[in-house]
């Protein structure tokens, strides 16, 4: 059913509202058929165990990628298109049985927005205590994939996402590009009340400059989570927590004061974690952990290769190694799959130069 055209006589309300029915009609049609074509998939793959089994990250990577290429004349934005058909996915996938993802909580928290932002709502949330957690409840198998956060644009890395890398098994599968809005969260009637403010050492650090303008009396008490610190302001008139408007609602807190961080485009980047590499979607990155012999030129020696295969490296970092005093390992980001050809070239070069050459995961580049 086409479009209205400006140039056409215009409907009355009552004819109008007859085209949308219409149009709900066929939209429910339609995803009820598209279910029933999951469900032909499954059965297609086999009898399988899990509802991970059936999970495809790339196939989804490729099939949003072509809800923004038919999205070009709106009036939807792609965000909201993209939105709307990560939903449906999630519910067509949930039928076999939801996937169990962890996160750190407890609920509210901006790790469980990255979560429904990019698995949609028809899954099982698993609200842990840390990012140990996470890797763990995931490495046991009691989850199917883990979100944790990795980087702020603001702030900077999250070291206790990075360091877990360097010992754990588990593969990164995805990313999740997050914009983070933070509130004022309180009991208070007024700024002049607050004493104390709760929040997470990212997010602290994310709001100092409106916090030092402010409300520059207050001590400023770092917790594990988001959520956590508005767990602890509902119990107090002269305490406040940096938050999300979800958690201002689980925790009955009104917010004071909306959109404190001090950067307009104040984003947080987290990983997918689980336990294999999955196929190209043909938008990829490389995650890779290297570590280096010593001796001069070892870290030129070890990123010439990329270089000269025309790989593109997006991100580099040293964190300790934890094997010795002085010791480092580095991550390096590449675009590209670690089955693309030249990838495969430039890491084996790279190997001959190397203490240990790690793949982390390849995985879809994030959708905006």
């Amino acid at each position: 059913m086409s479009a209205p055209e400006d140039e056409k006589a215009p409907l009355n309300l009552a004819e109008t509202r007859e085209r949308i029915d219409a149009i709900d009609r066929d939209i429910q049609r339609l995803i009820a058929e598209r279910a029933r074509w999951a469900q032909q998939v499954g059965k297609a793959k086999g009898p399988l165990k899990a509802a991970v089994d059936y999970y495809r990250p790339e196939r989804e990577a490729q099939v949003l990628r072509m809800v923004i290429d038919r999205n070009a004349g709106g009036p939807l934005s792609n965000e909201e298109m993209v939105r709307l058909f990560r939903e449906i996915m999630s519910a067509c996938l949930a039928q076999q049985e939801p996937l169990k993802i962890g996160f750190l909580g407890p609920e509210g928290t901006f790790s469980q927005q990255a979560v429904l932002k990019h698995f949609g709502h028809s899954i099982k949330g698993l609200p842990l205590a840390t990012i140990d957690e996470v890797f763990q409840e995931v490495a046991a198998g009691n989850a199917d994939f883990g979100v944790v956060p990795i980087e702020n644009s603001s702030e900077g890395t999250v070291h206790s996402s990075l360091d877990q890398f360097v010992t754990s098994p588990l593969k990164i599968c995805g990313e999740i590009e997050l914009r983070v809005h933070q509130h004022l969260l309180t009991r208070s009637a007024n700024l002049d009340q607050i004493e104390r403010v709760y929040s997470h050492p990212q997010s602290l650090g994310q709001c100092k400059a409106w916090l030092r303008a402010n409300l520059p009396k207050a001590e400023r008490i770092a917790v594990s989570s988001n959520a956590e610190a508005a767990r602890r302001a509902r119990n107090a008139d002269d305490a406040a927590a940096i938050a999300g408007e979800t958690a201002a609602h689980i925790y009955g807190l009104k917010v004071l004061a909306h959109q404190i961080e001090d950067r307009p485009d104040n984003t947080t980047r987290f990983f997918v974690i689980g336990r294999e590499v999955f196929p190209p979607s043909g938008h990829d990155k490389t995650s890779l952990l290297m570590s280096v012999k010593d001796k001069p030129g070892a870290l030129y020696e070890l990123l010439t290769p990329f270089a000269a295969q025309g790989l593109s490296m997006t991100k580099i970092e040293s964190r300790p190694a934890r094997t010795g005093k002085w010791e480092y390992v580095f991550f390096v980001e590449v675009e590209g799959h670690i089955e693309d050809e030249r990838m495969v070239r430039a890491v084996e070069l790279a190997g001959k130069h190397a203490a240990q050459v790690k793949v982390l995961g390849s995985y879809p580049v994030a959708l905006q």
